[in-house]
């Protein structure tokens, strides 16, 4: 009796064969294996926001052109009547050609400002890069362990589905009770949710990933490649701090931020300046045949300057406008100094933190995790242990690994951060 059950149960076992639970699960079927660099990279080449944010930089570079422009002259014509039809003295026409005089540097102060903010966008587009580069990343582990997650769960059903279909012909052969089957059948059915769940998360995981790359062919997802495995840095905290401070786009932002501030303060204190207006101009008047004052035709030419009286510069606000926002920027630029140095100690201990979380797994939780599994198994197959220790057991195994692929995701997304905090860049898996 005990060899055709063992029998019986060894064809349950192959019938139920991970390729034959898989053909159940609706997963995605094709898609585009890319690994991580190459997803970075297309990240960098096809991300629709960042392709948006760099038309920032030509802008600010046409900016500059416009800036420099000097003012544009204007000219004007006319025509007069000296009452030429009653009193005979003729008609004239006059042209003039005016043009404004920038003093005080007005130009050069412009491009300067122009010239800075440029520099400013190129910081603040570099910044943006950073933190897409880091995002995308922790979407791309995301979407790897949501796959490794998805995989226990699916293991966890195999398991379950061949107890389940076990223990119905042990009922039928009298040797656990018709509960005992029935629980089985109901603790599988339960699993297969969970599989459901899971492959619904990895799914949606996967989808990110093509939003970020700007991919429009929803019908091949990008598949993620590699593990959550060989994250572990050694790093000095004093050095990541000055990493950080050498090398942070914001930092450099803010930095520039100050010099846009001042450039700003000398446009308004060249605006300050008066600006000459240049005046020429011709006057043709036709011959006067009036027969008390003939006149023959002539022709004047005049030149002029014109002096604008600023009596605003008394009342203006412009100038300590500049001033405040220049001695804002200098606070400004302390504070995210702080914040910068802040971050990078924060993200340091919750790196280490992590580091410990994902030790302490490898000193041996999911092996006797496995192996406390493997004996409830054994023994309830003998008849000396009940379903419900079989389940705790089966359950805590899939706690313990649960929580492997969360530590290390969780440590791998600490280290993004924490290089995404220092300024510095060496991911590749």
């Amino acid at each position: 009796m005990n060899n055709y059950i063992t029998i019986v149960l060894l064809f349950l076992a192959t019938a139920y064969s991970p390729s034959v639970v898989g053909q159940q699960i609706d997963t995605i079927a094709i898609k585009k294996p890319m690994d991580f660099l190459s997803f970075i990279s297309a990240v960098g080449r096809e991300n629709v926001a960042y392709a948006a944010a760099r038309f920032d930089l030509d802008i600010a570079q046409a900016e500059i052109q416009t800036a420099g422009i000097f003012p544009d002259p204007e000219l004007g014509f006319g025509w007069f009547n000296n009452g030429e039809r009653r009193m005979k003295m003729g008609y004239g026409f006059t042209s003039e050609m005016t043009w404004t005089l920038e003093l005080g540097g007005k130009r050069k102060a412009r491009v300067n400002l122009a010239r800075d903010q440029h520099e400013l966008t190129s910081y603040l587009l570099d910044d943006y890069f950073r933190n897409l580069r880091a995002d995308a990343t922790i979407a791309y582990l995301r979407a790897i362990q949501n796959r490794q997650l998805l995989v226990v769960q699916l293991n966890s059903y195999q398991q379950l589905s061949q107890l389940a279909a076990s223990d119905s012909i042990r009922y039928q052969l009298g040797v656990i009770s018709q509960v005992d089957a029935r629980q089985s059948k109901l603790e599988a059915g339960a699993s297969l949710n969970e599989v459901y769940a899971a492959e619904a998360q990895y799914n949606m995981a996967i989808s990110a990933l093509s939003l970020l790359i700007g991919d429009s062919d929803r019908d091949l997802p990008v598949e993620p490649q590699g593990d959550l495995l060989n994250f572990d840095r050694t790093f000095n905290l004093q050095e990541l701090i000055t990493s950080a401070l050498n090398n942070r786009a914001d930092l450099k932002a803010a930095l520039q931020s100050k010099n846009v501030s001042a450039s700003v303060l000398r446009l308004a204190r060249a605006n300050r300046a008066l600006d000459l207006g240049l005046t020429l101009g011709g006057t043709y008047s036709s011959y006067a045949r009036n027969a008390i004052a003939p006149t023959p035709a002539f022709t004047t030419v005049n030149a002029g300057l014109s002096i604008p009286l600023k009596f605003s510069n008394g009342r203006s606000g412009e100038l300590p406008a500049a001033r405040y926002a220049s001695l804002q920027g200098e606070q400004l630029y302390r504070q995210t100094e702080l914040e910068v140095r802040t971050s990078v100690v924060q993200a340091f201990y919750a790196y280490q933190s992590a580091g410990k979380q994902v030790r302490q797994f490898d000193r041996g939780l999911l092996s006797e995790a496995l192996a406390i599994l493997d004996g409830k198994v054994y023994s309830y197959k003998r008849g000396e242990t009940s379903l419900l220790e079989l389940l705790n057991a089966q359950r805590t195994y899939n706690e313990v690994q649960q929580g492997y692929y969360q530590a290390l995701y969780g440590y791998a997304e600490a280290l993004v951060e924490l290089e995404r905090a220092s300024g510095i860049w060496d991911i590749n898996f």
